[in-house]
């Protein structure tokens, strides 16, 4: 225990349970990484979390989960007869920016796609509204 608090304390106390059993290898202490974490714990010591954690969807428990139109069956007969959508986020300097897009399951391509900087509903019923293949589309099956 005494030389797991020295390895943290020479490193300014931002290690973590990996990094202390790594240097105590390095330095000749042989050691299971589960026994560092195990004391680690129980002295108190943790290392530092270089990411705050981000929250993106807070789920409403109350209100109903959506119908599975489809099925989860992803084949069209002709395009333009079956569009899926989905957004995602992108992580930058100046914070979180979100991309929805709409793709037509038959062509591959996709026909509408929009970009925000908040997550709410307009910008993927924007996507909706866009009508873009050309520019996209990676051709049929």
């Amino acid at each position: 225990m005494a030389q797991i608090r020295r390895v943290h304390a020479a490193n300014f106390g931002v290690y973590g349970a990996r990094k202390v059993w790594r240097q105590l290898g390095r330095d000749g202490t042989v050691v299971a990484r589960c026994t560092v974490e195990r004391l680690m714990r129980r002295m108190g010591l943790r290392g530092v979390v270089r990411r705050k954690e981000t929250s993106t969807t807070i789920a409403d428990k109350a209100s109903p989960c959506p119908a599975d139109k489809v099925k989860r069956q992803f084949r069209a007969p002709h395009s333009n007869a079956l569009w899926v959508s989905d957004f995602t986020y992108v992580a930058t300097w100046q914070g979180f920016v979100y991309v929805a897009f709409v793709i037509d399951v038959f062509a591959r391509c996709i026909v509408g796609w929009r970009v925000s900087r908040t997550a709410h509903a307009d910008f993927v019923l924007d996507a909706l509204e866009q009508r873009d293949c050309q520019e996209f589309c990676v051709g049929p099956r």
